[in-house]
Formats: structure tokens, C-alpha cells, sequence
């Protein structure tokens, strides 16, 4: 069978899915081009650890140097576009009941069309104020060549300094998100968990708990991870590879 050619099973599985849940991680966007975590660092950041720089300490610390890096990375992604497997699940959502799950902190989802229930690990382009908690607007800006240090903005409504709206290492996930992923893999009759290690909790909890309530469990990933001892079916493909295959197998049954 070719790698691009879903299994009958599995087609089945997704034809007759009354709800499906797309748990994406970073191997879906770095088809894109977005660095995943521990590869982003080049150039400037080279000498920095990453586990580092994405913590409550390294802003208390230096909040300069934790906003240049997030604003270099932000710069990363606005320069990639969304990839074939994430345009597949955009399309998939047009004929069926689709949530997006995603522990990406990118908007490659968003750009191609699906509308995100959760970003389980906060997102680059939600900034908000590091001691109110409102939510911040933040201009793109020129696309400059990277700095080590720069400024955050101010908060507008009491003038602290403005965070990136990311979930640090030490930091507990958005409640609402969690538990909007919650209902929504409790509830699915199929979870796809495309791109992802199965190493970051308490994310990696959501296959297992899909599987408790009855779900066929989708494990797409181009090499075994922890959580294919979880998984009905798994494809070794990528998310650009496997996603479009299955959801034009699902439109034309």
C-alpha cells in the first residue's frame, strides 16, 4: 500500500465520524517551515537555551531579551504558509463536525481557513499584559533583521509591560482551552493526532482519554512516538502526505 493511501479501515472510521477531533502538533507546522521549539534557534540565538528563555523566570529576569526572541519567532511564522495538511482540515470541516486541537503556538490553522476551538499552548499572536492579563495589540512592524533585546510594548489599560501570549515552561495551561479540548475529545467519535511526540503533559493525555470513551484513535506521524501504543490506526506519513488522502477519500464515499 502506498504511504499516500489511507486504509479502507480507517476511511470507514472517518466517513461515519459524527465528531472529529484534529490534535495537531509541531511536526504539522514544521512541514511549513516553522522551526519546531529546540530547533529555533539560529543565528543570534544560538548560544541561548531555548527551556531557558520560555520560562516566568527568564521575563522577571530579562524581559528585552524573552520579547526579541518571541518577536523574532513570530517573525518565522508570518514568512511560512499553511501547508496542504492543514488546508485538508479546513476542507474536512466543510462537510463534517471538525474542532481543532492544537498544541502549535503558530496561526497556520487559522490562515488556512479552520476556525481553532483550543491553543492548548497559547499563541504567538496573543499578547497580553504580564499583570492584568488584558489582552494586547501588538503591530507586525517592519520586517526587520533580529535583535537580541527590545522593548515590550506597554499594556494599554495599566501600562505593565506586555508578554507573549505563549504557556511558559512552569506554567499551567489556559483553563478555558483545556477545557474546551476536554469536552471536545471526551465527546469525538474520531481523534486524528497528526504531528505530535506524545511527550508534553498534560496535552499527551487527550489520545488516551479519547480512547477510554470509545473514539478511534488516528495516530499520523512518520515514525512511532508515545502515543501509537494508544492509537486504532497508524499512518506513517506526514500531515501534508496523509491528511489531504484521507479527506478526499471521506468526500468522494
Amino acid at each position: 500500500m502506498s504511504p499516500i493511501e489511507p486504509d479502507p479501515a480507517l476511511v470507514d472510521a472517518a466517513r461515519t465520524a459524527g465528531r472529529v477531533v484534529v490534535f495537531s502538533g509541531a511536526g504539522m507546522s514544521a512541514e511549513s517551515g516553522v522551526p519546531t521549539f529546540r530547533d529555533a534557534l539560529t543565528g543570534l540565538w544560538q548560544r541561548f537555551d531555548p527551556t531557558e528563555l520560555a520560562t516566568p523566570q527568564a521575563w522577571e529576569r530579562d524581559p528585552e531579551l524573552v520579547w526579541a526572541w518571541y518577536e523574532w519567532r513570530s517573525a518565522l511564522v508570518r514568512r511560512v504558509q499553511p501547508n496542504a495538511g492543514h488546508r485538508a482540515v479546513a476542507d474536512w470541516a466543510r462537510f463534517a463536525e471538525v474542532a481543532v486541537v492544537t498544541q502549535n503556538v503558530d496561526d497556520l490553522h487559522e490562515r488556512a481557513g479552520s476556525d481553532v476551538a483550543a491553543h492548548l499552548h497559547g499563541s504567538l499572536f496573543a499578547p497580553r499584559c504580564s499583570a492584568c492579563g488584558t489582552a494586547a495589540h501588538v503591530d507586525d512592524g517592519p520586517d526587520r533583521a533580529p535583535v537580541e533585546r527590545l522593548s515590550p510594548p506597554e499594556c494599554a489599560a495599566c501600562g505593565a509591560a506586555v508578554r507573549p501570549g505563549v504557556v511558559w515552561f512552569g506554567e499551567q495551561l489556559p483553563q478555558v482551552a483545556w477545557e474546551v479540548a476536554e469536552r471536545a475529545v471526551e465527546g469525538c467519535d474520531l481523534m486524528v493526532v497528526v504531528g505530535t511526540s506524545g511527550m508534553v503533559y498534560p496535552a499527551a493525555e487527550l489520545p488516551a482519554r479519547a480512547a477510554a470513551s470509545g473514539a478511534t484513535v488516528v495516530e499520523i506521524n512518520p515514525e512511532p512516538t508515545e502515543l501509537t501504543a494508544v492509537a486504532t490506526h497508524s499512518w506513517r506519513a506526514t500531515a501534508a502526505e496523509a491528511l489531504p488522502a484521507l479527506v478526499a477519500a471521506c468526500a468522494s464515499s
